[in-house]
């Protein structure tokens, strides 16, 4: 076997690296990691992703996701208690495929410290999702349960956007 026919062959075998940010990571991008990974659990692709999530800042580095946010993704049946906080680094633009923003400021945050031979692609997580009026996932982080409502419904819509884009034949 040449060197092509193994780099095709590693390639065919390689799983699609899924990385959402928020700013601190404890609310929507570990909601984002959670859903999503039910997804994929779900759809019999565990094999096929990889799938984290990580902050721009670095407020909560070592922290579990908000309480909030875990008990409303309880309710749906996704268990966000073994995550914990972290903060992007630059080899996460090497290693992902994908890296997720929840809003604009933290897709700029993440622009300002691509390197330049980074690999992944870049967008809002709403992007993937059906128009429900948002382009951003709100912060439910100062607001009350209607607000973790939301996020969980929008994130939700938008992981089933994703995966669907993700796991169409290439």
């Amino acid at each position: 076997m040449d060197n092509q026919q193994k780099q095709t062959d590693s390639d065919a075998n390689r799983c699609i690296r899924v990385l959402f940010v928020c700013m601190g990571n404890i609310c929507r991008s570990p909601t984002a990691e959670g859903v999503f990974r039910h997804l994929v659990e779900q759809s019999d692709l565990v094999s096929e992703f990889e799938v984290d999530s990580a902050g721009t800042h670095a407020y909560h580095v070592g922290d579990s996701p908000d309480p909030r946010s875990q008990a409303k993704a309880a309710e749906y049946g996704v268990d966000l208690s073994s995550q914990r906080a972290r903060r992007v680094e630059e080899s996460d633009f090497r290693e992902f495929d994908y890296i997720l923003a929840m809003d604009g400021d933290n897709l700029a945050a993440l622009e300002r410290i691509r390197p330049e031979d980074a690999s992944a692609n870049l967008s809002l997580l709403l992007s993937h999702g059906p128009d429900h009026g948002y382009v951003e996932v709100p912060d439910p982080y100062y607001g009350g349960a209607r607000g973790f409502e939301l996020v969980y419904q929008l994130v939700h819509d938008a992981c089933r956007g994703l995966l669907a884009e993700l796991s169409t034949p290439r």
